[in-house]
């Protein structure tokens, strides 16, 4: 290992110290999704997905 990785590696090492018990509060603390915030991420989803299989239906 040279030195560039070694650098590279010990960042990610301090992220994941640094960030790890952020995420786990945010986590325990986030709001609960109701059914129309996941009705407005599926529809769109599903409109994305029927997008696609056209343009490769069309190819």
């Amino acid at each position: 290992m040279d030195w560039m990785q070694i650098i590279s590696a010990l960042a990610l090492a301090m992220f994941i110290v640094i960030l790890f018990p952020t995420v786990l509060d945010r986590m325990k603390n986030s709001p609960k999704g109701t059914s129309s915030d996941w009705m407005g991420f599926v529809v769109p989803m599903i409109v994305i997905a029927l997008f696609v299989m056209l343009l490769i239906a069309l190819v």
